[in-house]
């Protein structure tokens, strides 16, 4: 298997990639890579678009601003997401992105904004949480990037859960306090890699009517994330954290 090379930039394309391609950057592409990067004619930089894999490709500077990526050779071949859903309610604007960038990293496969009754943030930017999303994988060598779904509401989004797929809830009032223990409860009865979900609530918590809900709903397995109080984007990192570390891809 390839091994992801550390040292190396990376640029996210929308285009097929292929051997032999060119592919002329936009402006913006342009600037960076001349600019920000500043790479020089002929030097190399690595391209992917969550489709084709991961290519070597050579620079090619015409005039003072244009720029054409040569596709030479594939490095890695594409990987497919994980199955790992990741449901949270929606924070404001630069802690949502750190938290969408932390859970792009920790392998979520989709990220679906949930609406609960003390949710704080209003209109959710759907490309703002995309742009994060592959700023993330660009600087961590991710080859999938996460579908994002648009808001729903709690009742909606319980209502639609697959039969079937394990849901973690994330729940300040869970019985049994040790987190691991109870993901390790739910592995005996999970196959790797099988469809996943984790559901974390918003600012001050679900309120009682909304976690009476999501406790009834079947293949339900609420987790504890421990004595302290965190914040939601804290949260977060702990949880998938610990399903990763648990039941997940670290074993």
């Amino acid at each position: 298997m390839a091994v992801h090379d550390f040292n190396a930039q990376r640029l996210f394309l929308h285009s097929p990639l292929a051997e032999g391609g060119e592919i002329a950057a936009t402006r913006e592409q342009a600037n960076y890579l001349r600019n920000v990067l500043r790479l020089g004619d002929g030097e190399r930089i690595l391209v992917f678009n969550g489709r084709d894999g991961e290519w070597r490709t050579r620079l090619s500077l015409k005039g003072k601003r244009d720029c054409i990526l040569n596709i030479e050779a594939q490095t890695r071949t594409q990987t497919p997401p994980r199955q790992l859903a990741y449901l949270f309610a929606p924070l404001k604007r630069a802690r949502l992105d750190y938290m969408v960038q932390k859970a792009v990293e920790l392998g979520a496969g989709r990220l679906s904004p949930v609406t609960t009754r003390r949710t704080l943030a209003g209109r959710v930017n759907l490309e703002r949480m995309r742009a994060n999303a592959i700023e993330a994988a660009e600087q961590c060598g991710i080859l999938s990037l996460p579908e994002i779904d648009a808001p729903a509401k709690l009742e909606a989004k319980l209502a639609a859960w697959p039969e079937g797929v394990p849901l973690i809830f994330c729940d300040e009032g869970a019985l049994l306090t040790n987190p691991i223990a109870a993901l390790s409860n739910l592995k005996k009865d999970w196959l790797p890699d099988a469809p996943l979900g984790v559901l974390i609530g918003p600012e001050g918590g679900f309120d009682d009517d909304e976690r009476a809900m999501v406790m009834r709903q079947p293949h339900v397995t609420p987790i504890s994330l421990g004595p302290r109080i965190m914040r939601a984007d804290t949260a977060a990192i702990a949880a998938l954290a610990l399903v990763n570390a648990t039941i997940g891809d670290w074993q």
